[in-house]
């Protein structure tokens, strides 16, 4: 079994990222509403924060709290949305109970640097150009990393249909044969065991499992739980890394690519924009 060390990787994209804003006439911007006191979210945000001001990137952070309206955010979103040096706007989810498909369809679509907005996902879907979710575009560079033919690989994504959409989508181009699978199912072990890749992001400790997988599949871990003072991804690791060929850590895997592809993101729009 061999780690796929996204630590490496993003610090190398992050590197060349730094040098090339540093010729740039302007630098790029994103801007990150923040809504409530989830610790996660505050975390996430302030790793976006010091990554951002790490490369060279314009940041700023715009907090509410948990009673704020859907209005207040909206108006927020339409005031960055006009914005000449907001190159990104940045929703961070989960909201404690706003409209979230309201507020992240507010945004302007070549602003949407997280590649939610339905505009966005639609042109995935149909092969146009569009933002690519960071997270998708991280598992993404993972997945080429191995070096390993991924035409006609069996993928199960074992994630809820909404976050999977973007993850067909992309997988879809490179010729990856996708299902979605609920981690609730109760034939999870059954439906996951031949695939060839799996991708979980569901936030459940230790629910992917060496039992439940074939010699040699890659398996990346997109999920996360802070479990006493640390950070635990969905799979077993000791009883998956004897099996698989390919595993990404829990930290260390997943997170610094999708915060990576984040900056990219951020500097193509600001080329754009």
């Amino acid at each position: 079994m061999r780690l796929l060390n996204g630590k490496i990787i993003a610090a190398q994209i992050r590197s060349s990222l730094k040098d090339y804003i540093e010729h740039l006439p302007k630098k790029p911007g994103l801007a990150v509403i923040l809504v409530g006191n989830d610790p996660a979210s505050h975390l996430y945000v302030s790793l976006k924060e010091k990554a951002c001001l790490s490369v060279g990137i314009h940041f700023e952070k715009y907090l509410f709290p948990t009673s704020a309206t859907d209005e207040e955010i909206l108006n927020k979103i339409n005031e960055l949305n006009h914005r000449q040096n907001v190159d990104g706007i940045l929703v961070q989810l989960p909201l404690p109970n706003q409209d979230t498909d309201k507020i992240i369809a507010a945004i302007d679509p070549k602003k949407d640097v997280d590649g939610f907005h339905p505009e966005n996902l639609l042109n995935l879907e149909n092969n146009k150009p569009c933002i690519i979710s960071p997270v998708v575009l991280g598992v993404t560079n993972l997945l080429e990393t191995t070096n390993e033919s991924l035409t006609d690989k069996k993928a199960a994504l074992v994630m809820s249909k909404i976050f999977a959409r973007p993850f067909e989508a992309i997988l879809a181009r490179k010729k990856i044969i996708t299902k979605i699978v609920s981690a609730e199912d109760p034939d999870l072990k059954e439906k996951i065991k031949n695939s060839d890749i799996i991708v979980t992001a569901v936030g459940k400790p230790n629910l992917i499992t060496g039992e439940m997988i074939k010699t040699g599949t890659i398996v990346i871990d997109v999920g996360t739980t802070r479990v006493g003072k640390k950070v635990v991804g969905d799979v077993d690791q000791p009883s998956v890394e004897p099996v698989a060929g390919w595993l990404t850590p829990v930290p260390g895997g997943v997170g610094p690519m999708t915060v990576a592809m984040l900056l990219r993101n951020v500097v193509e729009m600001s080329s754009k924009n």
